[in-house]
């Protein structure tokens, strides 16, 4: 299929209305990133007042769970019914998981809610991109996509902080409720400034497609979840799961070729473009999720770092992330050139990794920074440009699903990540404390392979030295694998075509007609 362009939808400098939206469109990005990042804090006193302590990982599953399988049918309704409506519903039903999850009384409502916070979730992420797509001509995107990746670098950053001290002085409920008053501000200020056409598909939703993806999607993620930790990834319940998801996505892919409107339209992937773009974010998340997992804890346990302020021992790699996405966007706004890059990201993301595999108990922070950072230069280089290219190679009328498309692999990607190189971890430490420390080490590791500070403290000094070499090993094996993994993120960036983007370049054709995606009041 040949490479489409999205056209004009406002002129280059922007009116002071969109720039009312695209401050509520950060604020609604932040919530659903800075969500799960203040939870983590917060989850050892919720435990302590509810109890389910053998539930507590499903406070995350459920929240991820069900952002994953609504994501694509969120961003097909605003291709059908109009983005305006779809993206205020969705703000809407994050904030009502939001207040029922302040309010529950125990473990399994507050799963139940976090799944309805998470439906919400999806919608808040995709209709954020989808709407620049609809507002801001293609050239001009890059600068406004860097803006957002720059906020999901800032959560992920304060995150911890900001539920900590949340928690410390307003009590854990407040972690949800501070959603409210910001989520009403953004539903505001989208409600009286944001126009777009409004849409009315004569079609119907596809429901069969959406539940066979839906299921496809929960099979998947419980598969990289519980694999290796709930359940070996021999037993019958991991093979159950596999089963039942490819099942589901092949019946999937058959049915979206029948649908009259389908969920997922797969003449998008006809698109070279759009289909090594979704190979890019794949491994992006695979990556970014995957070194947030294990570099605190080499930190922590190898390097003797506070695991109080566990977001900042990321800030090397956030926020090299942030400035380089930037950057980044800055410079595809000015050129209308973006080639460069997807491969100097991939570059320099396998650079990173197979850096940080070759730390070890010796590291200083400093080094180890350094090693971050350049993780993070890469993967500032490829967040939002994955996405611009993405929007870029399909029509109009497929904007959301090309969104959504693109958030889905990178989603998947993250939990392919920290469950391959999380399982790959476990078993090198285990191995290695078997080595060093014998039956003792052995005994330390059967129950997790992760000690944190305090319990690592009150080891006698030979197994804590073991267990120091036991996750540089782990940390080792980790990264390279990533850094393998990288390389096609490396070999998918050579081949993409570069198509120049319109719409903001100082030698446009004033003449040429362009299509009203949007307006502004």
């Amino acid at each position: 299929m040949a490479q489409t362009q999205a056209v004009d939808a406002v002129p280059e400098k922007q009116p002071k209305s969109v720039r009312v939206v695209l401050l509520a469109l950060m604020i609604t990005m932040m919530l659903a990133m800075l969500d799960n990042m203040i939870i983590g804090t917060a989850m050892p006193t919720i435990v302590g007042e509810l109890g389910g302590l053998e539930h507590l990982s499903w406070v995350v599953t459920a929240y991820t769970l069900a952002t994953a399988a609504s994501t694509p049918l969120w961003g097909k309704l605003g291709d059908m019914y109009g983005r305006k409506g779809v993206f205020m519903s969705s703000i809407v039903l994050f904030l009502i998981g939001s207040a029922l999850s302040g309010m529950a009384q125990d473990m399994g409502q507050l799963i139940g809610f976090r799944a309805v916070q998470g439906l919400g979730a999806g919608g808040l992420m995709v209709g954020v991109m989808a709407i620049i797509g609809d507002l801001i001509p293609p050239r001009e995107r890059g600068k406004y996509q860097g803006m957002m990746a720059g906020v999901m670098a800032l959560a992920m950053i304060g995150g911890p902080l900001v539920g900590g001290t949340i928690t410390d002085h307003w009590g854990w409920r407040w972690a949800f409720y501070i959603n409210l008053p910001l989520g009403i501000v953004a539903l505001l200020a989208i409600s009286a400034v944001l126009q777009l056409p409004k849409k009315r598909a004569e079609a119907r939703i596809d429901y069969l497609g959406a539940a066979l993806l839906t299921v496809g999607i929960t099979a998947i993620v419980l598969v990289t979840t519980w694999g290796g930790t709930e359940y070996a990834w021999t037993s019958a319940r991991i093979m159950e799961l596999i089963g039942i998801g490819v099942a589901a996505l092949v019946g999937f892919v058959f049915w979206q070729t029948k649908a009259a409107e389908p969920v997922l339209p797969l003449h998008i992937f006809r698109s070279r473009n759009f289909t090594l773009m979704s190979v890019i974010g794949f491994i992006t998340g695979f990556v970014m999720f995957g070194a947030t997992l294990f570099l605190p804890l080499y930190q922590q346990s190898v390097q003797g770092a506070s695991a109080t302020n566990s977001g900042l021992l990321l800030l090397p790699m956030l926020g090299a992330m942030l400035v380089t996405s930037m950057v980044a966007g800055r410079v595809t706004t000015n050129t209308g050139r973006y080639y460069v890059f997807p491969v100097l990201g991939s570059v320099l993301m396998v650079v990173g990794l197979y850096l940080l595999s070759t730390m070890d108990t010796g590291t200083s922070r400093f080094t180890s920074g350094v090693f971050m950072a350049v993780v993070g230069l890469g993967m500032g280089c490829l967040m939002q440009i994955t996405m611009l290219v993405a929007q870029n190679s399909v029509e109009m009328k497929d904007m959301g699903v090309a969104s959504s498309s693109t958030t889905l692999f990178r989603t998947l990607g993250s939990s392919f990540g920290v469950a391959i190189m999380g399982a790959l971890f476990n078993n090198r430490v285990g191995d290695v404390m078997a080595e060093r420390a014998g039956a003792i080490g052995s005994k330390v590791t059967e129950q997790s392979a992760q000690l944190d500070a305090a319990s690592l403290a009150k080891l006698p000094e030979a197994v804590r030295e073991a267990y120091q070499h036991a996750v540089s090993a782990g940390t080792h094996s980790a990264f390279l694998l990533g850094a393998v993994v990288a390389v096609v993120a490396l070999v998918a960036a050579v081949f993409v075509k570069e198509v120049p983007l319109k719409g903001a370049g100082p030698k446009e054709d004033a003449t040429a007609p362009k299509a009203p995606v949007a307006e502004t009041v």
